[in-house]
């Protein structure tokens, strides 16, 4: 299941505030923001929008 993108045009990071993007991350969908370099996950359709259970962003997850 996916987020609809009139909702995810609508979600901003918790943290800064800024813009999220859709994204994957070992098979599993997620929100990621650039600016903090953090991934929030989504599960069943519902995104988990604590800055406590984000995923810090690698090197590796981070577009060439």
């Amino acid at each position: 299941m996916s987020l609809d993108a009139r909702l995810l045009s609508m979600l901003v990071c918790p943290v800064c505030k800024g813009p999220l993007k859709a994204g994957q991350h070992a098979g599993q969908q997620e929100l990621v923001c650039p600016a903090d370099h953090l991934a929030f996950a989504v599960r069943d359709g519902i995104a988990i929008m604590l800055e406590a259970e984000a995923r810090p962003l690698t090197h590796a997850d981070e577009p060439a």
